[in-house]
């Protein structure tokens, strides 16, 4: 299943970059994200609650960085597993950085998401319904964060 979309924060391009790389802002702003540290510079774990339908998830996930090229563009991959092997996802995900003319960063991304298991049970349409959902959350909860920043929050 493929994910893409793209939003504009009120940011400039590099305190944006500083806010995409920092995990516990990233943390903050990602729905249903419990918790999350960075094992090392390119590789974070987190645990990630989800709740599809009538079906509630908690997965235990890495990210890895793949490849960066500071301050424009992030390549990663995402694993997971929920408890009991139930279900795993998988997603390459890239997302770029480029200032926008109001002075902000429009912000893309796309995702390859392959989900196995009990909640592959669910079509396409829902998945990528709640996918979609998730990724528009996470933009509003990002540019919350870098305004707060903006007005001394």
């Amino acid at each position: 299943m493929k994910i893409a979309g793209s939003f504009t924060v009120a940011a400039p391009v590099d305190r944006t970059w500083r806010a995409i790389k920092d995990p516990q802002v990233v943390g903050s702003c990602l729905p249903g994200c419990e918790e999350i540290e960075a094992v090392s510079p390119k590789l974070y774990r987190a645990r990630i609650g989800v709740k599809l339908g009538p079906i509630s998830a908690k997965f235990a996930a890495e990210v890895e960085v793949l490849e960066e090229k500071p301050p424009v563009r992030v390549v990663s991959v995402t694993r997971g597993e929920e408890g009991g092997r139930a279900s795993h996802i998988r997603s390459e995900n890239v997302l770029t950085l480029e200032p926008a003319d109001d002075g902000g960063t429009r912000v893309s991304y796309e995702a390859d998401m392959t989900v196995t298991g009990r909640l592959a049970k669910f079509g396409f349409g829902v998945m990528k319904k709640k996918a979609q959902s998730l990724a528009a959350e996470f933009a509003g909860n990002l540019e919350a964060r870098l305004n707060e920043t903006v007005s001394g929050g």
